[in-house]
């Protein structure tokens, strides 16, 4: 068998496991443990035609992975025989120390546990699953590949924020972006694609959490989301872009406290705050049934995608291509359109036909007289972890 790499997302109550081939992106192996600590958990594990199920209780992400790999021993494929190299770890927040995948040693774990308070819901669950993971796969390195990397290195006029100096080092305030993965994985896939390298792209990562980057020429120079993964467009559950001082409003007016804000902004705002939903397939139906905040809340998503691309269009001084990927962007036909009406003096131009046809991978949604690629690309976070992770071993 090829070299495979075992591919690990540790989740504050799940883990996320895809074992992947990195030469050419095969999924040999896949699945996921969720609800760890809690009353009855669910474990699913896809090998070929095989897919196997087990509904029992997970105590913690020890057990969870030990699961995992009797699944692999029961199931297949099995480990020993699948050359595993590498053992690749998803980590949200890598802050100003990481700007490539790296392999793991005392040093990245002791960094990646002083990050906590920027991550504090993400990197911890990362940790538990690289303690765990490197217990029970001693013999091979395993990799951290940082959703903030791939935007390390931006411009300072994009990264920096506008507060005290010294309040922002203290307290390592940046923009530091998020899902990096996803948007290095398409941004050179487009590239390749149209055999390019110079391309002024702009990559809008929809799904439950929504991003949107500017690339030129492979290097990012500006992203949506911040210091957390908040800021930005409009989300299934969280704000995106809004005015600071409504928490100060809130705090002094509603009575609210700082947690209070915190789980507003992040679980009860977005499609799920302004429609009681967060499922865009279902926000389109009320729309349909006459639901007028169904109907303004879809405008509003749309809105805000469309200043992005105005505003990453001015800070690349021009665009080539713009991208949709994700769940919603690569299958919400509707929304692509709503996301790219009255742009046509800028040289965007959708195609209806080409927009609406149920063609699934990689296709150009873009008329042949528009000025700037429209391009539909499915991402694959999982391989582009495994080929970070072999050119860091």
């Amino acid at each position: 068998m090829n070299a495979t790499v075992l591919v690990i997302n540790s989740g504050s109550s799940s883990i996320k496991y895809q074992l992947v081939d990195p030469t050419d992106g095969t999924a040999v192996a896949s699945g996921l443990v969720e609800r760890i600590g809690e009353g009855s958990s669910l474990l699913r594990h896809i090998y070929g035609d095989l897919e196997v199920e087990e509904d029992n209780p997970v105590r913690d992400h020890a057990q969870g992975l030990r699961r995992v790999l009797d699944l692999f021993h029961r199931e297949g494929p099995n480990l020993k025989e699948a050359n595993v190299v590498a053992v690749g770890h998803r980590v949200v927040q890598g802050g100003a120390f990481f700007d490539r995948a790296t392999v793991i040693d005392d040093d990245v774990i002791r960094t990646i546990e002083a990050l906590v308070p920027l991550a504090p819901l993400h990197n911890p669950a990362h940790l538990r699953g690289i303690e765990v993971a490197q217990e029970l796969l001693p013999d091979v390195p395993h990799v951290a590949v940082f959703d903030t990397a791939f935007f390390q290195a931006l411009p300072a006029a994009a990264s920096t924020y506008a507060i005290d100096r010294e309040v922002a080092r203290k307290y390592a305030v940046r923009r530091y972006g998020a899902h990096g993965t996803s948007h290095q994985y398409v941004s050179t896939t487009v590239a390749n694609y149209l055999g390019r390298m110079d391309l002024r792209q702009i990559v809008l990562h929809l799904g439950n959490g929504a991003s949107a980057s500017a690339v030129v020429a492979g290097r990012a120079v500006d992203t949506s989301m911040g210091l957390t993964p908040l800021e930005g467009l409009v989300m299934g559950t969280r704000t995106g872009d809004i005015d600071p001082a409504a928490v100060f409003h809130l705090a002094r007016n509603a009575h609210m406290s700082i947690e209070d804000i915190d789980y507003l902004f992040n679980k009860r705002s977005g499609m799920r705050g302004l429609t009681g939903q967060n499922d865009l397939r279902v926000i389109h139906s009320m729309a349909q049934n006459g639901d007028r905040n169904a109907r303004v809340a879809l405008l509003v998503y749309a809105h805000r995608i469309k200043k992005y691309i105005g505003a990453y269009a001015a800070v690349m001084g021009g665009v080539d291509v713009v991208t949709f990927t994700a769940g919603v962007g690569e299958n919400d036909a509707r929304m692509r359109e709503l996301a790219t009406e009255g742009l046509e003096y800028m040289g965007i131009k959708l195609d209806r036909s080409k927009n609406r046809r149920s063609t699934k991978g990689l296709r150009v949604v873009s008329k042949d007289s528009s000025g700037v690629r429209i391009l539909v690309v499915p991402t694959n976070e999982e391989w582009e972890i495994a080929r970070q992770c072999i050119d860091a071993i």
